[in-house]
């Protein structure tokens, strides 16, 4: 079931290769199946998940639905796949992305658009890989295959500084990669474990010494997934990817591909080397609470309605960094607390996994009505589209984390969890919190609020095709935030294991 999720829209890409571009419709209706079909799956595992029996072999050890496959037995390298909590979490937020950003390129993407689908489903492929794949190798080929179509999704279909920043986005991840690549290759040369697994990769690794080249490999698996997240202060291509990407690829950007970088860490960095990521946990702490600060000083500076979103991705990201640092410092002496912290911050990527897309898609939604995200020229809105203009109030609070919506929980689960392990220092990420509401509310006044602007007069308000779009992600955000157990509880067994893991490094 995980190699069809997996496999799937790879292969609808190919059945597209054989249809005339000139069939816009069929290539949309293809796309749509393409990527519709893994969500059902995803679906029908859910449904199992309960029953489903936990592997105890050591190369999927907790994991359920588990394959394993020989490959390139020579060096260890197997074809392995198998999801826990972690990683089932982003799968299913994945698959249920893909589709609605095939409904959000209908109508919008015109031009080369048999090209834009197959990219798209190219890039479902890879996203889709990297939340299953329990062999190092196999994850480092699907990470690779994410970054080339983004970059031609950016650089073709983007705005007029999309070449600039496809090949900023294309630089730094691959950058990120490569190092990534050398920390892991080190890993396996020194331990001499015999396999990229990485389960029994972080058997051995997790007892090395705390040195200097453990240090290097930690921090060089970490800059690589941090680049991806981003954490400050890797983050400053992701404002310009967006304000250049289409809207159903920002919606991916923000909502899947920034996850990547965060599952992650807690699937390699931190179980590979707890020892390092317990010793420099204060350190990794100061990246995420400037992570929380800075980029909502610089959301509230912008004028460009999507750039100001982009840096609340950033912004969001930061209490995922500063609980993931909390979790490793704890774990050693308290791990229930540190469970409250994992659970917190990991919570805090799915609930940014739904409330961004439709932030993205909410601005929009305005520009394909006025052409203009310029913050200055917008106004009234609630008197032009009052639909509109209603979802976008209402995923602004979710972004800016009003208790009841899905983003509050994760933030104050987070701050809960981090506060013994930092401190009073916390309060930095609270301050950040109340700049980030400051902005919100600003930005709502500015566009939602005031008089009717004459040029906008006669604007159509929500269609179909964006109601659709809207309103299941907007069920899920009010449902999470009122009954969060669901996620908690399929994140349990996953936390538990994760921490235990930090508490045997810092030993």
């Amino acid at each position: 079931m995980l190699s069809l999720i997996v496999f799937v829209p790879l292969v609808f890409a190919l059945v597209m290769l054989f249809v005339p571009k000139t069939q816009e419709k069929l290539l949309y209706l293809l796309a749509g199946i393409g990527t519709l079909i893994p969500f059902v799956l995803a679906l029908v595992l859910a449904s199992q998940w309960a029953a489903a029996p936990v592997s105890t072999e050591p190369y999927a050890a907790g994991m359920r639905f588990v394959t394993h496959v020989p490959w390139i037995e020579s060096i260890g390298v197997h074809y392995t796949l198998g999801v826990d909590g972690f990683g089932f979490s982003m799968l299913l937020l994945s698959t249920l992305l893909f589709p609605l950003a095939v409904l959000a390129s209908y109508k919008y993407i015109n031009t080369r658009v048999k090209d834009y689908l197959i990219l798209l489903l190219i890039l479902a492929t890879g996203t889709n890989g990297v939340f299953v794949t329990l062999d190092f190798i196999l994850f480092y080929v699907f990470w690779e295959i994410v970054l080339l179509p983004m970059y031609f999704l950016i650089g073709i279909w983007g705005g007029e500084r999309r070449e600039y920043a496809a090949i900023k986005f294309f630089l730094y991840t691959l950058v990120g990669s490569t190092v990534m690549l050398v920390g892991a290759i080190y890993l396996y040369v020194r331990t001499g474990v015999g396999t990229f697994n990485l389960l029994q990769m972080a058997a051995e690794t997790s007892r090395l010494p705390l040195d200097a080249l453990t240090v290097f490999a930690f921090f060089a698996l970490l800059v690589g997934f941090a680049i991806k997240v981003p954490m400050f202060p890797f983050h400053t291509w992701l404002p310009d990817a967006h304000v250049e990407a289409p809207t159903p690829i920002s919606m991916l950007l923000a909502g899947i591909l920034l996850k990547l970088g965060s599952y992650a860490m807690v699937r390699i960095s931190h179980p590979l080397l707890p020892q390092v990521a317990t010793r420099y946990a204060d350190l990794v702490f100061v990246f995420g609470v400037v992570g929380i600060l800075y980029p909502a000083l610089a959301a509230m500076a912008q004028k460009d309605f999507k750039k100001q979103v982009a840096y609340s991705s950033v912004n969001h990201m930061g209490f995922f960094i500063m609980a993931l640092a909390a979790a490793s410092k704890l774990a050693p002496t308290d791990p229930d607390l540190a469970q409250v912290a994992l659970q917190g911050g990991y919570f805090v990527t799915i609930a940014h996994g739904l409330i961004s897309p439709l932030f993205f898609f909410a601005v929009g939604m305005f520009y394909e009505r006025t052409h203009t995200r310029d913050l200055t020229k917008l106004g009234g809105m609630f008197l032009t589209v009052p639909v509109i203009s209603f979802a976008t109030a209402f995923i602004a609070f979710a972004n800016l984390g009003l208790p009841g919506l899905a983003g509050f929980i994760g933030e104050f689960v987070s701050l809960t969890g981090s506060y013994p392990a930092f401190g009073l220092w916390v309060l930095v990420a609270g301050v950040g919190m109340v700049i980030t509401a400051a902005w919100h509310l600003l930005t709502m006044r500015n566009v939602l609020l005031g008089e009717a602007k004459k040029e906008y007069a006669g604007l159509p308000d929500i269609n179909w095709k964006e109601k659709i779009i809207f309103a299941p992600v907007a069920v899920l955000i009010v449902l999470f935030g009122v009954y969060p157990r669901p996620v908690f509880d399929l994140l349990a067994a996953s936390v538990q294991t994760l921490t235990q893991v930090m508490g045997l490094g810092g030993m």
